[in-house]
């Protein structure tokens, strides 16, 4: 039996040593983390390898359910595909064991607090861009690309691969900032 600890923050600027640290008082061999957005499983190359290992009586430990996921059916097909293969999951906080039948019941509870919350997160967004945009202090994402670049480079006569693969994004961005500049 393993103890298998996986640690998740959503961007690459926020911290995971707090949860390295709480996995590793609890007595997790292995510890696998990640900065990549909980929405969905895509892009989750380390859960994906701790799902692939997994073996009868290993468990799976999270400091926080919502480090598994915030939706509620992802959440519980983890859940699932681990209970599949003999294996638990533990959440620390609050301290929930699929061990138990109990422990299966909170954890589905759980599982929906925790998208309700990421869908208040998101409404609250909506209100307060649409109350900036109101208030004509809405300036928008951050531009990641510079999109005259993207412009010129088509002038030149590159292709929107091409011109992917030179400023960095996919060939789809490119179609969708050339649509937005003026011709």
């Amino acid at each position: 039996m393993a103890r298998i600890g996986y640690a998740r923050v959503s961007t690459a600027d926020q911290d995971l040593e707090t949860q390295l640290v709480k996995l590793k008082a609890e007595g997790c061999e292995v510890i696998r983390s990640e900065k990549v957005s909980g929405g969905s499983r895509d892009g989750r190359a380390e859960l994906a390898t701790i799902l692939d290992f997994l073996r009868p009586s290993d468990e799976l430990v999270v400091t926080r359910l919502d480090r598994l996921g915030r939706d509620t059916r992802d959440v519980l097909n983890l859940i699932h595909e681990c209970e599949q293969k003999g294996a638990f999951v533990t959440v620390l906080d609050p301290h929930v064991s699929t061990r138990g039948e109990m422990g299966h019941i909170v954890l589905t509870v759980l599982g929906m607090v925790a998208q309700m919350e990421r869908r208040f997160i998101k409404e609250r967004q909506r209100d307060g861009i649409e109350q900036a945009k109101a208030q004509g202090i809405y300036k928008g994402g951050k531009q990641r690309f510079d999109r005259n670049a993207v412009a010129v480079l088509r002038d030149e006569g590159k292709s929107p691969t091409q011109i992917a693969k030179l400023v960095g994004c996919s060939r789809m961005q490119v179609y969708r900032i050339l649509a937005s500049v003026s011709v």
